[in-house]
């Protein structure tokens, strides 16, 4: 059964991811370098927030462990791939690349159970590619565009896996403890590539990585991770794909972008497309309680 209280923090959870291609300029280091420190504090506030609500760190069997480490690659993979992507090229670059992810997670998923892909899945994805494509044509494409643009599509195809696999493998896993094990195989797999131009940060540079580990990975991420267990990847894609909308709003007040006609109008089709997704999600839960078979079920209990 789809929760409200899920929806609303998937929306919430694309609110904030949408900051995250921020911080791939404003801190001055190395994709790499980023993303290890992320995945650092990341999982100690996490391992705090676990501490302090006395919820166990411990996994209930051998195959959670396996499917989290997997997930935890591809989360990993994900992470890297998109900060590569709009440092060799441009914001606008690494986050268009980044949402083809709503297309790769609705032809995957029904395909795992070797089912033709949905007609109104397939038909938003078409919407959203042309808002993404709408906000591509107006941004500032510069730098190495293929590079970046390849770069941002595997990072999608590695995104939409991780979150297919947590909504299979890993339902009855919490949020937070998903998120803690996911960001620390990231620390644990960059950690010792890390650059010698961390111990020259700045305090300023030092407070965005916190701000980016807490506020706009640990919490979203969370969340997230917490909606996959009563909402399908599918629907959760596109609403995270508000985050293309979102980060150009971000964009215009924080490094003064301001959006023209185009970016507005694509952003508005990525709107109305998660709207849609969310609002059919719904409809499909309601319709699903008021079954025979889940009225019997519940007469039984």
């Amino acid at each position: 059964m789809t929760s409200k209280s899920d929806l609303f923090g998937l929306h919430f959870a694309a609110l904030l991811l949408g900051g995250t291609a921020l911080f791939s300029k404003l801190i001055p280091l190395p994709a790499l370098d980023i993303t290890a420190l992320r995945g650092v504090l990341a999982t100690l506030l996490l391992a705090l927030l676990l501490l302090a609500t006395r919820r166990s760190f411990r996994l209930e069997s051998r195959s959670h462990y396996l499917m989290m480490g997997a997930g935890g690659l591809l989360f990993a993979f994900h992470w890297l791939t998109y900060f590569y992507a709009m440092q060799v090229s441009s914001v606008a670059v690494g986050v268009i690349a980044l949402f083809t992810f709503p297309v790769i997670t609705a032809l995957m998923e029904p395909l795992m159970d070797f089912k033709r892909p949905d007609k109104h899945s397939l038909a938003m994805s078409a919407v959203v590619l042309a808002g993404v494509g709408l906000i591509g044509l107006e941004g500032n494409i510069a730098g190495n565009v293929v590079l970046g643009l390849t770069l941002g599509v595997l990072s999608a195809i590695a995104y939409s896996a991780r979150n297919i696999l947590q909504r299979r493998k890993l339902m009855g896993v919490s949020g937070p403890v998903t998120m803690f094990y996911q960001c620390m195989i990231t620390a644990l797999v960059f950690l010792p590539f890390l650059g010698p131009t961390v111990a020259e940060l700045s305090l300023n540079s030092w407070l965005l990585i916190l701000l980016l580990s807490s506020v706009f990975t640990a919490l979203p991420h969370s969340l997230i991770a917490h909606g996959l267990r009563s909402i399908n990847a599918t629907t959760a894609s596109f609403i995270l794909a508000l985050q293309v909308f979102y980060a150009t709003l971000l964009a215009a007040l924080v490094l003064s972008e301001v959006p023209g006609p185009a970016t507005i109008a694509g952003g508005l089709l990525i709107v109305l497309s998660s709207i849609y997704v969310t609002r059919q999600s719904r409809r499909s839960a309601r319709q699903a309680d008021k079954s025979p078979a889940t009225v019997q079920a519940g007469a039984e209990k």
